[in-house]
């Protein structure tokens, strides 16, 4: 990787401060408050006015347990009032990601043959995450040319074809969320019920508490560029979160107090002791997936055959995936004296080289963001106590990617007060100062403050940490 790629002076001096920033403050996201209802009702009140305000309706289902609440709910608000019998049956479309227990399969295949449901079945080569390799960072589930490695059969309800959908060459596949925009031609508005929830991570969270009005409406963003972009998106599809409020212990109460059938999956990883954070039935080679990939081969072992040859790197992965060869846990020592951005480099240059400035400017832009918020250096392990941000993380950003955005500075900061962040990050520098750590080591455009403990408001500097 060239020095081009993260050019020295990622942010010169003089970088303007801007602490109002609401794109990425916390603090600008809406209070919770009590509705004064429960999770059920809210979730078929908003399903109710989705279905109102929009030509036609489907359900992402990926036959895992909160696609399995928004079909039922979608389902039981259809059949609830004449006025929605327009959209019974109720069009329901899967993306079948091959690499997921034979469960899921047989779960999908119960769904398609209900009468009230008319469900498309796609087995689509969508370009997914590898984070098995550096070198390789994408697969593509049901890819032709890879067919004697598939990890299952060929469901025989599969579309393997979709109109805008390019098959070749490889690098144009769209992902999923792009491919979205293809089943939203005009002139109809659109709306995709999806089982996105709030308790899931930070990032959805702060998604549906911007708005006052329609929180849980999100107007179709697409993240393709150029040619493809004009290809996907026609601007009348819109996203809707019905339950987005719920907890997962929400949505096992509803599956046993109203009947609702499930992916069995959950019962194998239940008794094979996987906790419920744990319980997952998407593939398991995404950068968060990793994690768990070891449930595959306890939980689901017809199917980890197969995936233990899918994609490169997995056996690895399967070995250190909780390691500090992928990031997760402890990091790598910087050698003392290295500047930490010659340390960054040394790890963006292990990636591909076509997936390096994607990566490189996701760096960039959590460093331009820090420095737009204070004129206070990165530290190598203390979180900023306003940003968030601290070399370690961008560490891991390095090592692992962040295709999809989801690792967020702000997470940093959700542990502890606001007191023991500022005391913690004082004494950090304190102790780089007595190192004779340098600026330029931290990337730091300004000399180092001589006074780390000045740095706390004053309101917090009497408080102990």
């Amino acid at each position: 990787m060239t020095d081009a790629a993260l050019p020295d002076g990622w942010v010169p001096e003089g970088t303007p401060i801007d602490r109002h920033d609401d794109a990425y403050e916390l603090k600008a996201t809406l209070p919770r408050v009590a509705a004064g209802s429960d999770v059920y009702t809210l979730a078929c009140e908003r399903t109710a006015y989705v279905m109102d305000t929009h030509d036609r309706v489907f359900v992402a289902f990926s036959g895992g347990k909160d696609s399995t609440a928004v079909l039922n709910v979608a389902l039981e608000v259809a059949h609830s009032d004449p006025r929605f019998e327009r959209h019974l049956p109720l069009r329901v479309v899967h993306f079948d990601e091959e690499a997921i227990p034979q469960e899921t399969e047989e779960y999908v295949r119960r769904i398609a043959q209900r009468p009230d449901v008319a469900l498309e079945w796609y087995c689509l080569p969508v370009q997914h995450r590898n984070a098995c390799s550096r070198r390789y960072p994408y697969w593509w589930p049901w890819a032709p040319e890879d067919q004697e490695r598939w990890c299952r059969p060929l469901p025989p309800e599969a579309l393997t074809t979709l109109p805008g959908f390019p098959l070749w060459p490889p690098e144009e596949r769209l992902t999923i969320p792009n491919t979205n925009g293809l089943l939203a031609p005009p002139p109809h508005t659109t709306a995709m019920l999806m089982g996105i929830r709030a308790q899931e991570s930070r990032i959805r969270a702060m998604a549906v508490r911007r708005r006052a009005v329609d929180n849980y409406i999100v107007k179709y963003d697409v993240a393709a560029q150029g040619r493809q972009a004009a290809a996907v998106d026609h601007g009348n599809l819109w996203k809707a979160y019905p339950i987005y409020d719920w907890l997962t212990a929400d949505v096992w109460a509803a599956v046993r107090v109203r009947g609702w059938d499930y992916n069995r999956a959950y019962d194998l990883m239940e008794m094979a002791g996987v906790g419920v954070s744990g319980q997952r039935c998407s593939p398991a080679f995404g950068e968060e997936p990793l994690q768990k990939i070891h449930v595959y081969a306890e939980c689901f072992p017809d199917v980890w055959a197969r995936m233990a040859e899918r994609v490169p790197g997995i056996g690895a992965a399967y070995r250190y995936a909780r390691t500090e060869l992928y990031g997760f846990n402890s990091r790598p020592n910087k050698p003392a004296g290295m500047a930490w951005r010659d340390f960054i480099l040394h790890f963006l240059s292990k990636h591909d080289p076509k997936v390096q400035p994607t990566i490189a400017e996701r760096i960039r832009d959590a460093i331009a963001r820090h420095y737009r918020k204070t004129t206070q250096p990165i530290l190598p392990t203390a979180p900023h106590p306003v940003t968030g941000l601290s070399w370690r993380f961008l560490l891991t950003l390095a090592m692992r990617g962040d295709f999809k955005k989801r690792r967020q500075e702000r997470n940093q900061l959700i542990d502890d007060d606001e007191v023991t962040y500022w005391h913690r990050y004082a004494t950090e520098l304190a102790q780089v100062l007595a190192d004779g750590v340098t600026p330029a080591e931290l990337g730091h455009p300004r000399p180092l403050p001589a006074d780390p403990y000045a740095l706390i408001p004053p309101h917090l500097r009497q408080e102990a940490p």
